[in-house]
Parts: C-alpha cells; sequence; structure tokens
C-alpha cells in the first residue's frame, strides 16, 4: 500500500477530485497548506504599500491506495492538476507499513 501526497493549486481542487472520483478512490484527506518552492512568494500591493508574500495558499491532498494501482492514480493527479506554470505542485509517494479502520478493526486492503 502507499500514500500519495499531493500539493496542488487551490483552485484545481474540483478538478481533481473529480478526476480522483473517476478512478474510483474511495476517500481522500485535504488540507488547506501554505508553502513555496520554485515560485518563492510575490510581492502584492495593499493599500499602497508593497509587502511580501512569503507563503503561497496551496491545497494538500493525501490518499492511500493499493501499489499497483500507483502509477494511474498519479497520471490523474498530473492530468487534473497541472496549468503548466511554475507552482503547480508536487507530488510525494511513501509505503504505508499498516492501515487500519478504526470502526471495524480491519487491516490493510480492507481497510482501504
Amino acid at each position: 500500500m502507499k500514500l500519495i501526497t499531493a500539493i496542488i493549486k487551490p483552485f484545481k481542487l474540483d478538478d481533481l477530485r473529480e478526476a480522483l472520483g473517476g478512478e474510483d478512490v474511495r476517500g481522500i484527506t485535504v488540507t488547506e497548506v501554505k508553502g513555496f518552492g520554485r515560485q518563492k512568494g510575490h510581492t502584492e500591493l495593499y493599500r499602497g504599500a508593497e509587502y511580501v508574500v512569503d507563503f503561497l495558499p496551496k491545497v494538500k491532498v493525501e490518499v492511500a491506495v493499493e501499489a499497483e494501482r500507483v502509477e494511474r492514480i498519479i497520471e490523474s493527479i498530473v492530468k487534473a492538476s497541472q496549468t503548466g506554470k511554475i507552482g503547480d505542485g508536487k507530488i510525494f509517494v511513501t509505503n504505508l507499513e499498516q492501515v487500519i479502520r478504526i470502526r471495524t478493526g480491519e487491516t490493510g486492503r480492507e481497510a482501504l
């Protein structure tokens, strides 16, 4: 089992949710986050004063899937989230040693 974590632009979340629904993903976790990469923030003007926004708003989406489905899910995430501009985000894939559904006590694939 794998945990796929995608950091994307907030306005792409609905597109991503639709794409993952088409891949029969049973559940996702979404967190509003802030950060920066190569973008390194930007400058804004507010009431005549210029200020730097170091941390940009992003959305972190986490999906737990079976290992054999990882590549297909990644392709869907990229297709749904890509704008072709800097700041599109990143995808991280990590191993899941164990998954337990609290309500039933199911473990492994059954818990997904």
